[in-house]
């Protein structure tokens, strides 16, 4: 998603990727064993004013944990969290700056996002 925008915007600012894994407080509460891949920022984190980008909110425990692996490169003058979705279930108290669209899901829903267009599907699981 990041690419995309960058490519949009006519950009050639580089691009840092985040694996948050190591940085989650609640893999062993879903039973998760995740597989910790290095992070790559190939740029000075120290004063820059950087736009942290994610896919979906759910709760704001990925970009809780992104904003702590960030913090461990240096400190930002600013962060702007883009997010295509947001499910508005904040456990945290996380919002976009940006935001594609906001959606509200009774507990039984859920929504995929799939496709090189990034298609919406809401799923109803009680049926």
């Amino acid at each position: 998603m990041a690419q995309a925008l960058l490519k949009e915007l006519g950009s050639n600012e580089p691009l840092g990727t985040l694996d948050v894994s190591f940085y989650r407080d609640d893999f062993s509460q879903n039973g998760l064993h995740p597989q910790v891949r290095p992070s790559a920022l190939p740029f000075e984190i120290e004063g820059q004013h950087l736009v942290l980008i994610d896919d979906v909110l759910m709760s704001g425990r990925t970009i809780r944990a992104a904003m702590n692996e960030l913090f461990d490169y240096g400190r930002p003058a600013s962060v702007t969290l883009v997010c295509l979705l947001d499910l508005d279930a904040g456990e945290l108290p996380i919002r976009p700056n940006v935001v594609g669209a906001t959606l509200s899901l009774a507990a039984h829903e859920r929504v995929k996002l799939s496709g090189p267009e990034l298609a919406l599907e809401l799923q109803d699981l009680a049926l």
